[in-house]
This record gives structure tokens, sequence and C-alpha cells, in this order.
């Protein structure tokens, strides 16, 4: 069993920036492809970002690219998303996501899901 999670979220205003981690437990397979999903209020749970299992592979949605940065350390038992330039409509609730497969990870489809953590953005 992977468990997975979450930190650095919070409350920032409009053009401000801030680094989401999410720390894989000690018994994490290695090479596992990590991602980020949101859940904004009202909304479906949006894919935000992606990083395959040796760090190679990465996909942004289009809202993201140019401001979110994805990675992962060297022993790939932890992603990072750096978001800058944030906007009110990044306000969500983010999930740290893994999955053998990184068509799981992009697809939403993934096995093992943070408890999320709060990115509040104000205006």
């Amino acid at each position: 069993q992977v468990y997975l999670s979450e930190s650095g979220g919070g409350l920032v205003q409009t053009g401000g920036s801030l680094r989401l981690s999410c720390a894989a437990s000690r018994r994490t397979p290695s090479n596992l492809a990590m991602g980020w999903f949101r859940r904004a209020p009202g909304k479906e749970r949006e894919f935000v970002a992606a990083i395959g299992g040796l760090g190679r592979t990465i996909d942004y949605t289009d809202s993201a690219k140019g401001r979110f940065t994805i990675s992962k350390n060297k022993a790939a038992t932890a992603v990072y998303l750096q978001m800058n330039s944030l906007e009110p409509e990044d306000t969500a609730v983010y999930f740290c996501v893994a999955d053998r497969a990184y068509a799981a990870v992009v697809d939403g489809t993934a096995g093992y899901w943070g408890q999320g953590t709060q990115v509040t953005v104000s205006s």
C-alpha cells in the first residue's frame, strides 16, 4: 500500500506563489508515476500535472502551462508542484496521485491518492 501526504497549501493573493509537496510512504515502489489533480468548489475533478517514473515525461493541463512546474526528488518518493502567478481560478483542493501506469495518473484512475491540501487564491 502506498500512502501519500500532501503539504504546502494555503491562502495567497492573486499573482502569488505556492509550492505543494507530496511525500510517499517509506515502502513505496520505485519509479511510480506521480501527479496532481484538483477539485474546485462545485466543479469536477481536474488533471493538473503529471511526471513519469523516471522524470522524463511531463504533462500539464493547458491552464497550468507556463505557470506551474512539477518535479520529483531523486529517490522518486516525493513530488512537488511549484505554482506561480496564481489566480482565483486556481482555488481548489489539490490531490497528489501515484500509479505504476503513467496513463492512470493522467486520466484520474490512479490507484493511490492523497487526502488533499487546500489552495485558496484571493482576488
